[in-house]
């Protein structure tokens, strides 16, 4: 493990021991409500493991907070920088999600992610509160939104009530990236880890 992923492990294993704290769970308690087992959530507070997208969708869930609030490092001062390096890759079915900033204004939230969406297999989400917004930086990206098909290509953006039944697919073969922001009212907690339930089949999160 090189300095970068030493320094993503130690800030999700912070955040997760931080927030478990504040809701006063013990590992055990933890571990049952969210299906992980305790050895795992030892791993991850020790900054060891590689935790998936599921886990840490399963996790925020229970804990009622979005995943950002987990894999990101707490600002220090008004300049936020995210090296490539630093930030917590999650895998999801078809997707892997880079988390990069949560910003509140108001009563608003904006989450921001670097998006891959990988060949072979859909994202699927059968729906979560809040607005979904995507600009495609490179490839050709399959839309489906309630049953809508949509075709995207570089520079193309698409927003959609994320309520609706969704999903996500690399077209022509070749995997797509884009920015991701999921937008939502601060009481909704309406971040990727609503959606349920959390499964391989369907993007838990928001998938």
């Amino acid at each position: 493990m090189n300095d970068a992923e030493e320094s993503v492990r130690g800030v999700l294993a912070a955040n997760l021991k931080r927030v478990r704290a504040q809701r006063g769970l013990s590992l055990s308690e933890l571990s049952r409500r969210a299906g992980v087992g305790k050895a795992t959530l030892s791993q991850l507070e020790s900054g060891a493991g590689n935790p998936t997208l599921e886990t840490v969708l399963g996790l925020s869930r229970v804990l009622g907070v979005p995943i950002s609030d987990l894999v990101e490092a707490r600002p220090a001062g008004e300049v936020t920088v995210v090296r490539a390096a630093e930030a917590e890759v999650l895998s999801g079915r078809g997707v892997d999600l880079r988390p990069l900033r949560r910003i509140e204004s108001g009563d608003t939230v904006f989450e921001l992610y670097d998006q891959v969406v990988r060949t072979g297999a859909a994202q699927e989400s059968g729906g979560h509160t809040g607005t979904e917004h995507t600009v495609v930086q490179s490839g050709r990206l399959g839309v489906r939104v309630d049953g809508r098909e949509i075709e995207l290509g570089p520079g193309d953006y698409i927003g959609f009530d994320a309520a609706l039944p969704h999903a996500y697919t690399a077209l022509d073969g070749e995997p797509v990236r884009s920015v991701l922001v999921l937008q939502y009212r601060a009481e909704q907690h309406g971040h990727l880890a609503e959606a349920s339930p959390v499964r391989p089949a369907a993007w838990g999160l928001w998938h």
